[in-house]
């Protein structure tokens, strides 16, 4: 089944998050009027009892799940026993309930993974049929197999049950609600941050950045992703299957470039002229992470926003909320 009525009850798990928030606009622009949301302090996803009462109370027909533990290198190696186990925890619960009250045939879930879940070392652009043919990236190893698994889960409920559940695997992600502590964000909203900072200290302030510069990467903005979590919500199952047989479909431009144009273009949009200091003792992570986005294009999506009128509007974000918030 697909979403057929603007009315049908549809849950997003883990609406306050970027991709979760830019899901909820996508959805209500569409004219969906029945979105069920819950904060982790209302529903902790990690409890399957307050997942499964969630599920009975609000009887969802279709649901998205978004939430997760997410994190940069950094994040990955502090915490790796968070990532995996928060993040198992999460996806085992809400696929459980949704089986259990029938998402899986009155409606659709669609599970929202990573490219990290591709081989570290896995041809280039990275097709769906990479999955699992290679060693993983070790800096985010304990992620990328929890999120292996809840697609393979996915997928299983459909093989064994039938189920309509789907996984999406996005690139690289950005836009508006990003994470800019540096601590934790990934590379794009960490740049945004670390040249505006640079900027306001003056010309002498330099960039200290990770690593060579020469790792490539591929960048979607969340809206995008939004997008094309409708489409896959609104498209008829066997349109979907026949493009992806397996479940699965890759999300992303179909185009990259590497962390040091990205620098520049980053540094260039903030109006930073403040020199760049790349540390090459610390670690580049995968060489190159472009997605095969061809199984998308097929059906009929295609990613709209260019990358540096969504770094800028993420930036103008940035600065309304982060640089002017009291």
């Amino acid at each position: 089944m697909h979403l057929t009525h603007t009315d049908d009850p549809i849950y997003v798990a883990g609406h306050r998050g970027l991709v979760g928030s830019a899901v909820v606009r996508a959805l209500e622009a569409a004219g969906y009027t029945n979105l069920i949301a819950r904060t982790s302090s209302e529903v902790d996803l990690r409890d399957g009892d307050a997942v499964d009462d969630l599920f009975r109370e609000t009887q969802p027909t279709a649901v998205v799940l978004a939430a997760a533990k997410v994190g940069g290198i950094l994040a990955n190696r502090d915490y790796p026993a968070d990532f995996i186990a928060d993040n198992l925890a999460i996806a085992t619960n809400v696929i459980q309930s949704a089986h259990d009250h029938g998402v899986g045939t009155k409606g659709r879930l669609v599970n929202l993974g990573s490219s990290c879940i591709y081989p570290k070392m896995a041809p280039q652009p990275m097709r769906e049929e990479h999955l699992l043919t290679g060693p993983l990236e070790p800096t985010n190893r304990p992620y990328a197999i929890a999120k292996i698994a809840a697609l393979e889960m996915a997928e299983s409920f459909h093989r064994q049950h039938g189920d309509d559940f789907v996984s999406l695997m996005p690139t690289n992600l950005y836009g508006p609600g990003d994470n800019f502590d540096l601590e934790t964000s990934h590379v794009l909203p960490a740049l945004i941050r670390k040249f505006h900072e640079a900027k306001q200290e003056g010309a002498g302030a330099s960039v200290p950045l990770w690593g060579s510069g020469s790792p490539k990467r591929e960048f979607l903005h969340a809206d995008d992703l939004a997008s094309a979590v409708l489409f896959a919500l609104e498209v008829e199952e066997s349109t979907f299957r026949q493009a992806a047989p397996d479940g699965l479909i890759n999300v992303g431009v179909g185009e990259d470039l590497s962390i040091l144009d990205l620098a520049e273009l980053v540094r260039d949009v903030v109006g930073s002229e403040n020199p760049i200091l790349w540390d090459p003792s610390k670690p580049d992570g995968t060489p190159r992470k472009l997605m095969d986005v061809s199984r998308l294009n097929t059906i009929g999506w295609s990613a709209q926003t260019p990358l540096r009128e969504g770094i800028e509007s993420t930036y103008r974000w940035f600065l309304d909320t982060t640089v002017s918030a009291p």
